[in-house]
């Protein structure tokens, strides 16, 4: 494949059982490109073994007069010459093709997994560790992908040159092929701990990365109670440890930089010396010295791959275990090999949503609102409800029940079908940046406009914010343009937009998970009439604590404890159930409403 050619139409399925399968599965994936790679890198590499061995006969020419010999070794120069600039040339246009279609392979795996999981990818793995897997973790991948077939061009070579001088001169020729697996192997002790170093300076640098993207996304929080200074300090702490920990990477990659150098160093003193004394004995000849010196001189420059290739692989197996890990998951936390079932068929519309791990209904055609006393439990049972059985609490290897819809298990069905039958709104949305006509460009029934959905959500002083802030010409806030994750708005303005996408959409199931957190009581309870009325007849799960919403539920569930324990109207729970009244009026241990309260309560609702 050419970089022309790249996206690739079908990244494959990867091994991601460890890190070095995944490697391995990457190389195996580009044996082309890999083919060539090696073809030019053998034609660069058996130039430059040759180089030495003319140089030595035109050395031996010219000491025996010998003009025509010498005219000939001139042609044998400039074929050698020309074979290792094609080959040179060649090699590096191919060798970063290698590299460039093996990490955007990588990537295009890693954005085909974050879009199956969506945003049930971040709870099961770190954002950051996200991050660093789709940009420095992928370069480095490539980095080794494209250095094999270099490395074994110049191993090859490396050969080529020690076989020749057995064979041109034997006598200086066992010590140079003796003395090469030494500089070959040289550094193979310091390579793990100055792995382990490279790992600790990228794991501080990680830590820094993120305490500075939290400091400066809460800056403005932070100068409110004046804490911006604490967290500057801990910045420095922090950058100084990045500081110290390179320094001790790069004291340790200096000290195999000086081996690299030392080793080779001492042979050619050694080749020299040695063939010095055998040229005075009149066991060598000069032109045979001076091929000797030359093939150690230039064993040199493929012998670098060497290390090349072990600080490559040094540097992407810790990659390639980040990015496995991430491309091993799974839509469900089921069996190996459970999510590789033939998806069923879509069930018919108008089914009942049903989760057998909690026993939670939500009837058809009807809002159902859900009560939890912990957010978390929340997040996961949203999660769940969407399709994807996520219960890290009961370790791996556990296999929940899927959720079915009108009797069909979501996890069986294929990813788009489930995405199109249930929409789950993350508590947390995240607004792109773009034209506010962009962000309702969205796989839709079309049955619900978006001027509809907006009213709904009460977004009518968002349009005005945005319309003021928008340059001059642009006179419909459709138009304008929303920064980048929305930071402009505040947070109740940028839930009221992530609603409204949600209810253009118009799946037949839409799960909401606190989407009225952010905004005031009287626009909640506006957002609750809206919501309710245009999705009248549409089957939608609210998880929230607030009476305003609850008390405007077709049916009210309470979870406890992992299980649906109690079902019925607000007011009826509100009444009958102890632990619903708890939630929802915050009530502390010993302490009971009474009617007159309660009643209030009702009214207030």
């Amino acid at each position: 494949m050419q970089i022309s050619d790249l996206p690739y139409p079908d990244p494959g399925v990867p091994d991601a059982r460890s890190g070095p399968r995944f490697l391995w599965w990457l190389g195996r994936g580009q044996l082309g490109g890999q083919a060539r790679s090696l073809a030019w890198g053998l034609l660069h590499f058996c130039g430059v073994a040759g180089l030495p061995y003319a140089v030595g006969l035109g050395v031996g020419a010219a000491v025996d007069h010998d003009g025509g010999r010498l005219l000939l070794v001139g042609g044998v120069l400039l074929l050698v010459g020309a074979a290792i600039a094609t080959g040179d040339a060649m090699l590096h246009r191919t060798a970063v093709t290698n590299w460039i279609t093996a990490a955007a392979r990588v990537q295009q795996l890693l954005a085909r997994k974050t879009a199956e999981l969506g945003s049930a990818l971040t709870r099961r793995v770190a954002a950051g560790e996200v991050v660093a897997v789709s940009t420095g973790d992928v370069e480095k991948i490539g980095w080794f992908v494209e250095a094999v077939s270099r490395f074994l061009a110049a191993a090859f070579a490396v050969v080529a040159i020690c076989v020749g001088l057995l064979f041109y001169a034997p006598s200086i020729g066992v010590v140079v092929a003796a003395g090469v697996p030494v500089l070959a192997l040289s550094v193979l002790p310091l390579l793990p701990r100055a792995t382990r170093r490279a790992d600790v300076q990228r794991e501080k640098a990680g830590k820094a990365t993120e305490l500075a993207s939290d400091t400066v996304a809460g800056l403005r929080v932070l100068r409110g109670i004046g804490g911006e200074e604490l967290f500057l300090d801990r910045y420095r702490d922090a950058s100084q440890e990045v500081r110290r920990a390179a320094v001790r990477s790069a004291r340790m990659w200096a000290l195999i930089a000086a081996v690299q150098v030392l080793l080779p160093g001492a042979l050619m003193v050694a080749v020299v010396w040695y063939g010095s004394v055998l040229v005075l004995d009149d066991r060598l000849a000069v032109g045979e010295l001076v091929a000797a010196f030359s093939a150690v001189a230039t064993m040199l420059y493929p012998l670098r791959h060497f290390e090349e290739i072990a600080m490559a692989y040094s540097f992407s197996r810790p990659s390639a275990e980040r990015a496995a890990r991430v491309l091993s998951l799974t839509r469900t936390d089921g069996p190996a090999g459970a999510a590789s079932a033939e998806p069923v068929g879509a069930p018919a519309p108008g089914g009942d949503l049903y989760d057998p791990a909690t026993g939670l209904l939500a009837p058809a055609g009807r809002l159902t609102a859900v009560v939890c006393g912990d957010p978390d439990v929340a997040g996961r049972l949203a999660e769940r409800l969407g399709g994807h059985a996520v219960r890290p609490e009961d370790g791996p290897g556990f296999a929940p029940p899927s959720v079915l819809l009108g009797g069909v298990a979501l996890d069986g069905l294929a990813l788009d079908a489930a995405r199109g039958l249930v929409l789950v709104q993350d508590k947390e949305p995240v607004l792109l940046s773009g034209p506010l006509r962009e962000l309702f460009d969205v796989p839709a029934s079309g049955a619900v406009p978006a001027s509809e959905a907006l009213a709904a959500a009460q977004c009518g002083d968002v349009l005005d914010a945005l319309l003021q802030a928008a340059p001059a010409g642009v006179d419909d806030a459709m138009d304008a343009r929303i920064t980048e994750r929305g930071r402009s708005l505040s947070g109740g303005q940028r839930q009221r937009l992530a609603l409204a996408r949600s209810l253009v959409t118009d799946p037949e199931v839409l799960v909401l998970d606190e989407p009225t957190s952010a905004v005031d009581a009287h626009t909640e309870a506006r957002i609750a009439d809206g919501v309710a009325a245009l999705r009248a007849g549409r089957t939608t799960v609210v998880l929230a604590s607030s009476p305003l919403l609850l008390d405007r539920a077709d049916r009210v569930v309470l979870v406890d404890g992992g299980r649906a324990v109690a079902a019925g109207t607000h007011r009826e729970l509100l009444r009958a159930e102890p632990r619903y009244r708890a939630v929802v009026t915050r009530e502390t241990d010993g302490e009971t409403r009474s009617d007159e309260e309660l009643t209030e309560i009702e009214e207030s609702a």
